[in-house]
């Protein structure tokens, strides 16, 4: 069979029309993962995960909400996700530790989505996993003590951290477990 001279079909699609931003229209996620709308927290959680599926965090720092037409500024108070779950496969350098968000996200700590701390407004460290697109999850308070559990020494140096996916995360050095 011969290839026709010409490709059949539709063409390229044209370019999507300059993204619409939106002023604030009263979205938010509380520090505890709550979504909220003008103050009163959004209690179906089939509508958060689909706005959480749209989330994005753009170059500027800010979160968004973003579908092929229009851009919606939300405020996060801190992170936007929190994980709720998390399993343990394997053990040593052979672990992985897979996590569960709020928003039914499922991943699995490694090159692509690193454990890491950063710095509360407190001044304390805040455990969080990279679930995608740079959006962070901080693990709920039992999670994080589960993950604590799991500590070993760091290889090479002083110090602990935990192996997920044939990575070492270290614990930064105030938060290290008893």
């Amino acid at each position: 069979m011969v290839a026709p001279e010409k490709p059949s079909g539709k063409g390229p699609s044209a370019a999507l029309p300059k993204l619409n931003l939106c002023g604030d229209i009263g979205l938010k996620i509380g520090c505890d993962g709550t979504w909220f709308y003008r103050g009163g927290p959004i209690e179906r959680k089939g509508l958060v995960k689909l706005f959480a599926s749209v989330l994005r965090l753009e170059a500027d720092g800010r979160y968004y909400l973003v579908t092929p037409v229009e851009k919606v500024p939300i405020a996060v108070e801190h992170l936007p996700l929190v994980a709720v779950e998390m399993w343990r496969e394997g053990k040593g350098e052979a672990q992985s530790l897979r996590f569960r968000t709020n928003v039914d996200d499922v991943v699995t700590a490694g090159p692509e989505h690193r454990l890491g701390f950063q710095t509360g407004p407190n001044g304390d460290f805040i455990p969080f996993v990279v679930v995608r697109g740079g959006l962070r999850a901080r693990l709920a308070r039992p999670i994080y003590y589960e993950l604590a559990a799991l500590a070993a020494e760091r290889p090479g140096a002083e110090g602990q951290g935990v192996w997920s996916g044939g990575m070492f995360f270290p614990f930064p050095e105030d938060v290290q477990p008893g």
